[in-house]
Parts: structure tokens; sequence; C-alpha cells
């Protein structure tokens, strides 16, 4: 038995940031993939041939059942038609999501339904990155080690979805009314899943307490036709594939080739991009704040204009730029951009909106001006800027570190963008500087140092 030709998996991303980190899961591990921000038409995917997966990029994250239930049976038809045996919803590994924003039981209950699986696996862990689940219960690696995701100090404080309950099942179970049931990690043998699934839960949360236990969560996940999780489905499939003799185990990571210069923009509020922000700026990275308030008055398009002149300004005199909408929960712009925000008589989603538009149109005239290398801070953030970029379809070029891999940014118009798609709580406190590239040694890469070509 060997895997079947063409697309294996195809995914929605339910933001950018995570949508991307699919792509290099599987990209790195020598299964080419891309995503694209409209379901490709078959011209589309001329350009890409070879693809083993196939993702959709959007905003589910920040949007409203009605929202999903007007786009998602869409989606979901779109990428079963590819032939992918596996669709995945991608959910952010954090799991962070509500009832009325982000619903992961409304994506479950549509996802179902397209794709006519009985009982999905669930599987927000991604041992690489610091994520765990065991015993039904979500852990995650952040400042201090690992905590419960209920008493992670920046998930528990997260500004639009925090996180007050680590058990999985319950979590879902606020978001919707099917039946929701954990498989231990005592019991991930060959059946355990069959025999839980034949009583009648719809959803099943699988343990994944590290490594050793991608594997055999990889041969459920593949036995089935529908996942939701976070990139760990593309792990557990990868470490499943390999343990079958059905993909070599060399992992491919090449380094980013060097660049003289970058442009940042955030939208995040997260305490690690804070930090991120904070070490960059402190070795003179120039930090130039977006006038949040403004965006939602008459001075807007000044606001807007000002940071675009800044940030190029400080380009022309060989500094790398960061436009930073907020830094931090601790931010006091934080308060007043929703007060300002109310009372524009917007919602906090359309709120959030408009500021990454604001940031993907400072963006925008930067690679106008000619910066070929972009970074864009938040999960959120990131879809509305890639938009304003003209962006059609991202590909992993290079890794930098997980989820925050660099990207070509296929445009409607003009030539590509190299892009590092952050979500909040992704990379190092250096990632800032790692984006600039470094140049690879191609003896302990096991690449050379161009870029690849397509």
């Amino acid at each position: 038995m060997s895997l079947p030709e063409g697309p294996l998996v195809a995914w929605l991303g339910d933001d950018f940031t995570g949508g991307a980190a699919v792509a290099e899961t599987l990209a790195f591990a020598g299964l080419p993939a891309a995503m694209f921000l409209e379901p490709p038409t078959p011209e589309m995917l001329l350009r890409f041939p070879g693809l083993r997966g196939i993702g959709l990029a959007t905003t589910a994250r920040a949007e409203s059942p009605d929202w999903m239930n007007a786009h998602l049976p869409e989606l979901y038809a779109a990428l079963k038609a590819t032939g992918a045996p596996l669709v995945h919803y991608k959910a952010c590994s954090t799991m962070d999501s509500a009832p009325q924003v982000g619903s992961l039981g409304r994506a479950l209950e549509l996802g179902l339904t397209a794709t006519g699986e009985p009982c999905a696996p669930i599987l927000f862990a991604s041992p690489e990155m610091g994520r765990y689940q065991a015993f039904g219960t979500l852990f995650a690696r952040g400042p201090g080690g690992i905590h419960r995701i209920d008493r992670h100090p920046v998930m528990a404080r997260h500004p639009v979805t925090p996180m007050d309950e680590a058990d999985i099942c319950r979590h879902l179970g606020r978001q919707t009314d099917l039946p929701l049931a954990p498989l231990m990690r005592p019991d991930l043998g060959p059946d355990g899943f069959e025999r839980l699934a034949q009583q009648g839960p719809r959803g099943i949360a699988v343990d994944c307490a590290g490594q050793d236990d991608l594997a055999a969560v990889g041969r459920i996940i593949w036995s089935r036709r529908f996942a939701l999780g976070s990139q760990g489905v593309e792990s557990a499939l990868v470490a499943y594939f390999r343990a079958q003799g059905w993909l070599a185990e060399e992992s491919t990571r090449p380094a980013p080739w060097p660049v003289d210069r970058i442009a940042v923009v955030s939208g995040s509020a997260s305490a690690i991009t804070a930090m991120q922000v904070a070490w960059a700026e402190a070795r003179g990275w120039p930090v130039i704040p977006l006038d949040t308030v403004a965006l939602f008055g008459p001075g807007a398009q000044a606001a807007i204009g000002a940071a675009t002149d800044s940030a190029a300004a400080a380009l022309a005199h060989g500094r790398n730029p960061i436009v930073a909408a907020l830094r931090g929960p601790d931010d006091p712009a934080l308060a007043t951009t929703r007060a300002a925000i109310a009372r524009a008589g917007l919602s906090p989603a359309e709120g959030e909106a408009r500021i990454g538009e604001a940031l993907g149109m400072v963006l925008s005239g930067l690679v106008d001006r000619g910066v070929g290398r972009v970074l864009v801070c938040g999960g959120d953030t990131s879809g509305r800027v890639t938009r304003e970029l003209g962006v059609v379809a991202l590909e992993p070029l290079a890794w930098i570190a997980h989820g925050a891999s660099l990207m070509r940014g296929h445009r409607a118009e003009g030539d590509p963008v190299e892009i590092i798609l952050k979500g909040g709580q992704m990379g190092p406190e250096n990632l800032f500087e790692q984006a600039l590239g470094q140049r690879p040694d191609p003896v302990m890469m096991g690449v050379g140092a161009d870029p690849p070509i397509r």
C-alpha cells in the first residue's frame, strides 16, 4: 500500500497564520502545499503542479456563527471537490474560540454535514509547538513553562476569546449540542477510536501528549473524512505516513536567504508579540504607532498616510520599521481603541477588521515603494493585510520558526512578495531579526542558498 495520487488533505484555515502553518508543516515534510485566498480555479492550480495539500484561508476565527452558516458550506464543498481524502478545519492550537466568535462547534457541525463524516477526530495538540492533549485537557507552553490552557498567562487574557476552560469537550460543548467525547491516551490502540465512535459521539478529542503519540493519532485521522484541529493534524499524518514507509524521513527546512530590509506591521495585542517588538526596538528598529483612534473618525486616511510616510522614511535611512497598532494586553491604546470603535457604532470584530485593513494599506504602500519582504503580526490582522496586498496564494519558501515561515505571496497584479504571517503567540523573541535571513550552511541544511523557483 502507498499514498494515493493527488492532494492528500484539503484544509480550511480559520485565520491566515494558522492556515499558512499547515502549508509549512506539509511542505517542509516533503509534501508540496499551497494556500489560496479563494477556491482555486483549474487554471490557477496549473500554476502549482504536484500539490499534496490545498488550503483555503479565511477569517472564520473572527466571524459569527451566522457568517459561518453563510460561507463555510460553499468553502467545504470546494475543498471536497479537490478530491483529497481528508478535509481539515484548521483551528488555533490554543483552542481560543467562543459561541459567538470563531465558533469551533459550528465549524464542526458544518464540516460533518459537508463531508458525511459520522465522527470527527479533534486534535489541538502540536507537540513540536508545545501544545499537548492529555486526558481530554489542553496544555500549552508559554512564559514560565507548560500551562493548562485556562491558566496560560497569555491565553487566559486573550482580548477577544479569553480561555477559561481547558477541558476540550466542555469548551466545545458551549458551542455545539453535538455529543463529544475524549479518547484517553491509554486507549490510543488500533481499535480505541472505533469502539468509542460506536457509542455515538460526533467528535472525539484525541489525546496526544508528545511526539511518540503522533503516528497513532495520524492513523486515526487518516481513517476519517473530516478532522478539526491545529496543524498537529498534519504533523500526525506525516508521522503516520513515515511509520508506514510511505514518506521519506528527511525533512527539508531551507533557511531564508538574506535581505537588507524588512517592514513589519502588527495588529496583535499578544504579550509575546509585544516582547518581540520590544526586543527589536531595543536594537534600533523604529516602532511607529498607528493612531488607531483616528481610524474611526475623519482622520483615518491621514493616520494611515502618516504611518506609511514614517515607515518609508525609516527604510530610506536603512532601518527596518515596525508599524504597531497595539503593544500588548496592557497597552492603554487598547481601551481607547475599543471606546472609539463603540462610538463609531461598530462591533469589536468590525473594528478589528478596520485596523487590519489600515495596516494592509500601510504595508501596500511600502511594497509599492520597493520593499520585497514583509512580516505581519496577528492571525486576524494577517487576513486583512494579505488581501490588501492583493495576494491570491501563499506558498512556503523557507523555514524561520514554527507558525512563522517565509512564504511567497503570489499577487493578482504585480510581482510576488515575500511574506511572513505570524500569529500572536508564535515565534522566538528575536523573530524579526531572524526574518531578515541568514546564509544557510548547505551541509547543515541539506539545501543551497538559492531560493526555490516556481
